[in-house]
């Protein structure tokens, strides 16, 4: 994908809570806030940089607890206005994290098992928390039109978010994405836009028309917006530790697409070491992948530091992203970490879904199938260490991908008689 830069519409008034600046993540080099996502000096990708400097330790955990039931609680660590609770948006986050015994005792894990199950957000993703950072910093530039590029979630996160917050939507998806995540983006009244091509397709044109005058006055989520973006994933982290008890998991296990919720994951369990909200203490993370879409993990069994594209082919296509612009970043985390980086088949990832469903009562997506199914691989292979704190994410709905697990139906048909019920050897 070409890189391009967009010019800052930035205003000096613009008040974004702690956000400081934008900070290349490769040269350093600082530009003011603004729609901007590539470095001038280097091209290489910017991050928001904050200002903690003010916070008080017990002051600022005091008033995360005080705080509503949703990702704006760590309205202190994020890009947003202060007042952005008060502003119509969907409040996604503070989702379940749900102690997996039975599932432990399946996989021998002893030191307890976590499902950080986000299928509970409003469009029933973790793409929810995202979008809602997005969406304040679209509001603070100034645009009328939210837009992304999606492979099906974010789709419907941006459709959803921008009729809540009365903008117009206009998001571009690969055309031959599952049905019901289709349905689920067209249902809120947004354009919907389907490309003839993969993900990689799809973020290139996004990123083309973000240069062109049709595109004026557009944000799009997980381009010219990505530095605010990404951010929503950090949520993720505060969450776990919080709900943990302000402790830092031993171990994390975290499916990889562009693998930004990776990479921001890491950040906010950085940032909350820094800030004193959590005992500096090592924690491993764990990327998963497809096997049909593995460019990651195939890097880092490889020992390579270039991640080579790869044409997809899976039924995970939430995560079928074969170009992922993240993932250098994900093998220096798992490196650093003491991690890995692993994938599964897709009769793994079914398999997967299954386990999670019947021992848990999570119905999952693909994606979460193949996280299951990556940290099942690995504790067998010794990787993850059964007698540590584990979490592992599932981030959306099974609902949004029954083509997977199309297979599964009736145990049996029965005349309505006590006989027939004998008879199927259901008794």
């Amino acid at each position: 994908m070409a890189v391009q830069t967009v010019a800052s519409t930035s205003d000096p008034a613009v008040d974004l809570g702690p956000a400081a600046a934008l900070s290349c993540r490769e040269c350093g080099h600082r530009v003011p806030l603004g729609p901007v996502f590539a470095c001038e000096e280097c091209f290489g990708p910017l991050e928001i940089a904050y200002d903690f400097s003010a916070y008080d330790t017990e002051e600022l955990r005091r008033r995360i607890e005080a705080g509503p039931a949703n990702i704006w609680r760590y309205a202190p660590l994020l890009p947003v206005p202060a007042d952005v609770a008060d502003k119509p948006n969907l409040n996604p986050g503070w989702t379940k994290l749900v102690k997996a015994d039975n599932l432990a005792r399946e996989l021998g894990v002893t030191g307890g098992l976590f499902v950080k199950d986000d299928s509970g957000n409003p469009t029933h993703s973790f793409k929810d928390r995202v979008v809602a950072q997005a969406l304040e910093a679209a509001r603070a530039f100034g645009f009328t039109t939210l837009s992304c590029s999606s492979t099906g979630n974010l789709a419907g996160a941006v459709g959803a978010a921008a009729a809540r917050a009365g903008f117009r939507s206009c998001v571009f998806i690969p055309h031959d994405l599952e049905q019901g995540k289709i349905v689920m983006a067209a249902v809120y009244g947004g354009e919907l836009v389907g490309i003839e091509g993969n993900y990689d397709d799809v973020n290139r044109f996004c990123s083309e028309l973000i240069g062109d005058p049709a595109g004026e006055g557009w944000g799009f989520v997980n381009v010219n917006l990505r530095p605010y973006y990404a951010e929503g994933s950090k949520t993720l982290a505060y969450e776990i530790c919080e709900q943990l008890g302000w402790r830092l998991p031993d171990q994390i296990v975290v499916p990889i697409a562009s693998g930004s919720q990776l990479t921001k994951i890491d950040k906010g369990l950085q940032e909350l070491i820094k800030l004193g909200l959590v005992e500096d203490r090592p924690y491993k993370i764990f990327g998963a992948q497809a096997e049909g879409c593995s460019p990651v993990s195939t890097a880092f069994k490889a020992g390579h530091d270039v991640v080579r594209p790869q044409k997809p082919n899976t039924i995970a296509k939430s995560l079928a992203i074969g170009n992922p612009a993240d993932g250098p970043y994900v093998l220096d985390i798992a490196r650093r970490t003491g991690g890995a980086v692993e994938d599964v088949t897709d009769a793994e990832v079914v398999d997967a879904i299954k386990l999670l469903a019947r021992t848990e009562g999570i119905f999952a997506e693909t994606a979460g199938g193949v996280t299951v199914g990556v940290t099942q691989k690995l504790l067998k292979d010794g990787v993850l260490d059964p007698a540590k704190t584990t979490v592992v994410l599932n981030t959306g709905d099974g609902l949004k991908t029954l083509d997977a697990v199309a297979g599964t139906g009736l145990t049996a048909t029965i005349r309505p008689t006590l006989d027939s019920f004998r008879e199927a050897g259901l008794a």
